[in-house]
């Protein structure tokens, strides 16, 4: 008998054979050895050396398939990345052409890659950006899934990647708006929607969230939901000009608005408006201020409009809320196409408030970076109807300014006579 037989004679494979407690068990087993361990003394004395280590009761265990990893991942660098779909499939699965994907990946690349190291290689930065477009943002178990990697990796990799496309791409393709930006804006919604001296067009809607712990009615709102409220304010290309994301669902009768950042500097003079300027034709009206158009849920102000109330109105009055209404429909049309462009707009989402208003700016620039990069004019796109965001309840007071009243007065006088358009009578 060889050293390998020896040995492999040795190893008591289950507990069945453990179980030596009679002593016809023990003599029979130590009369085995003796007989087996003889005949190696004589010709093998190198089994002295490993003797100690063979006389211990071996136990062996059935081990699973060990899962191989890098095949695993080649597989889904070929499938789940979508890199094999051609140039529709693939604008529809990343909501990007594959120019523009490979452009934000120049971007934000450098911010999200990982060094690799002795022990495993990091995922790439293609593949982090990659996990979170395809029109999920926020539904991490989903991503998990897609791409087989674990909740927890995703968990961390989507609030990362979308704060990394924020800071990428808020300085070119959403910046602070200057005093010749807000000019540029009043003149493209007087071509565009025949509005003089507006600046844009505000709302705010609801986006839906899962109740977070310990919060009680924070988030909680008049629909029923938890939210958070996204405000914005949209130029006349279809393009976010001032996003404020994170107010508490609650909040209505004067929170919303007056909360926000943008709320607070428009009422503190700080946003850098134009001065007031002559309507088009309407020399006789004087210099009237630079607006933006709501709809009732926001206060009357001397820089903000909103819609006459009540249902019997004179005709001029009717006049005013159709163009103000014809303008403010940019904002409600944006709305709709983000919650068709990332379609985490129509579910709940299943993280923390703070990581759901991370994915809301990230998307909300992305929408900016794909109408800037993609160069076909906005206003001459179909938008979606917005059934799927919320709209916020009334954030103001009746109580405007006697300023406020009359600038409101000014220009619904001025679209019944010189800012007049051949349909309005049609419709108003």
């Amino acid at each position: 008998m060889g050293l390998r037989q020896f040995v492999s004679s040795r190893v008591i494979r289950g507990p069945t054979l453990v179980s030596s407690s009679s002593n016809w068990a023990r003599s029979s087993l130590k009369y085995r050895w003796n007989l087996s361990i003889q005949p190696q003394l004589l010709h093998q004395p190198v089994i002295f050396a490993v003797l100690p280590a063979v006389c211990k009761i071996l136990w062996t265990h059935t081990r699973p398939p060990a899962i191989c990893r890098p095949a695993a991942a080649r597989r889904i660098s070929q499938a789940g990345a979508g890199a094999a779909l051609d140039g529709e499939r693939f604008q529809r699965y990343f909501r990007l052409d594959r120019a523009q994907f490979d452009e934000l990946l120049t971007r934000v690349g450098p911010r999200i890659t990982r060094l690799e190291t002795n022990w495993r290689s990091p995922i790439s930065a293609a593949e982090r950006l990659a996990r979170p477009l395809p029109c999920n943002w926020g539904l991490i178990p989903s991503i998990a899934y897609s791409y087989r990697v674990g909740i927890t990796t995703v968990g961390y990799i989507i609030p990362e990647v979308a704060t990394a496309i924020w800071e990428c791409l808020v300085s070119e393709f959403m910046p602070v708006p200057k005093k010749e930006d807000w000019m540029t804006i009043a003149e493209e919604f007087r071509q565009h929607w025949n509005f003089p001296n507006c600046l844009g067009s505000i709302d705010g809607k609801h986006v839906n969230i899962q109740a977070p712990s310990k919060s009680g009615s924070l988030y909680f709102n008049y629909k029923g939901t938890y939210s958070i409220v996204l405000l914005a304010v949209v130029d006349a290309r279809y393009r976010f000009r001032v996003v404020d994301v994170g107010a508490y669902g609650r909040r209505s009768d004067g929170g919303t608005l007056a909360s926000s950042k943008f709320g607070k500097a428009l009422q503190n003079g700080r946003l850098d408006l134009p001065e007031d300027r002559l309507l088009p034709e309407a020399e006789h009206l004087g210099c009237q201020p630079h607006v933006f158009v709501a709809d009732e849920a926001f206060p009357l102000q001397r820089h903000l409009m909103r819609p006459f109330p009540g249902s019997n109105l004179s005709r001029r009055n009717r006049v005013f809320n159709y163009r103000l209404s014809r303008a403010r429909m940019i904002v409600e049309n944006t709305f709709g196409i983000l919650s068709a462009q990332w379609r985490m707009y129509r579910r709940v989402i299943g993280t923390s408030p703070g990581n759901v208003e991370k994915c809301v700016k990230a998307t909300c620039v992305l929408h900016n970076f794909i109408r800037w990069t993609a160069g076909s004019p906005a206003a001459e796109r179909q938008a979606p109807d917005p059934v799927d965001l919320q709209p916020i309840r009334r954030v103001g007071t009746n109580n405007a300014t006697r300023e406020a009243i009359h600038v409101r007065e000014t220009l619904a006088s001025y679209f019944s006579a010189e800012g007049a358009v051949p349909w309005q009578d049609n419709v108003a």
